[in-house]
């Protein structure tokens, strides 16, 4: 069974006055992933990442130090049927941009730049802080509780504190309560008053005379 290095895709904002502005996005591309299988330790300077997927017979492992420290009581988590995304807020408010995501200046294949979310220093100012709007919209789990997580495969409890109610509106994916609602729309039997309509139509059509040829 292979072990892989995921694809990171990483992207940042930067503010001297406001926390909420000063985040880095990390997008770990880990397909056919299910939160059961995932482990996840963070810490103020390094991720740790493992998963697994039972349909790729995949294991995926990330072990990353970041550049700078991040406030990790203050960072987000979001999974989906193709990766995990998280929001670390950076622990330091500052203007400048981080130089690079990792300690190392080496440069790595699997860490790029994610251009879908990536802004030019200059400009981050002009763009809409809802860019990622999945986090704006990740609202408790009902009773404060994380359901059926089952403590995410034996992470050993050890979150980093990260706040893991805001997981809510992980639905979406193949097999969701959505797409049964889509099938049972399209599936739809006709209104009484439709089916009688029809019915007097294929009456009429029967009696109708036949044109002399």
């Amino acid at each position: 069974m292979s072990q892989v290095t995921p694809e990171v895709l990483w992207a940042q904002r930067s503010s001297k006055t406001d926390a909420e502005k000063n985040f880095v996005y990390l997008t770990i591309s880990v397909p056919d992933v299910p939160k059961e299988n995932l482990k996840l330790d963070l810490k103020p300077t390094s991720l740790a990442f493992q998963g697994h997927s039972e349909t790729l017979k995949r294991t995926y492992h990330l072990d990353i130090n970041f550049y700078d420290e991040i406030d990790v009581e203050n960072s987000n988590i979001h999974h989906t049927a193709r990766n995990v995304e998280l929001k670390l807020r950076k622990k330091e408010l500052k203007e400048e941009y981080w130089p690079r995501l990792l300690k190392d200046a080496a440069k790595v294949q699997f860490v790029k730049t994610d251009f879908d979310k990536w802004v030019d220093e200059d400009e981050q100012n002009e763009v809409a802080d809802d860019d990622l709007s999945q986090f704006g919209g990740m609202g408790g789990m009902p009773g404060g509780g994380m359901g059926g997580m089952g403590g995410m495969g034996g992470m050993g409890g050890d979150f980093g504190g990260i706040d893991f109610s805001k997981l809510g509106g992980m639905g979406g994916g193949p097999g969701s309560d959505d797409e049964e609602d889509e099938d049972e729309d399209d599936d739809m039997p006709a209104l009484e008053g439709e089916e009688d309509a029809k019915g007097d139509a294929k009456v009429d059509a029967a009696d109708a005379p036949k044109a002399d040829k």
